[in-house]
């Protein structure tokens, strides 16, 4: 379930870097999300 939300928000993030700059802080918010997720699951996966 988490590896869906990361590659769902890293897909809207490139999508945004690929548009423009019209979303602003919102692609950044996304990158930091997608990256917080990837490391909860990281963290998650090793116990």
């Amino acid at each position: 379930m988490l590896w869906t939300i990361c590659v769902i928000l890293l897909i809207l993030w490139l999508l945004g870097l690929l548009t423009g700059y019209t979303m602003g802080g919102v692609i950044h918010i996304l990158l930091v999300i997608a990256i917080i997720v990837l490391v909860v699951r990281l963290i998650q996966g090793r116990r």
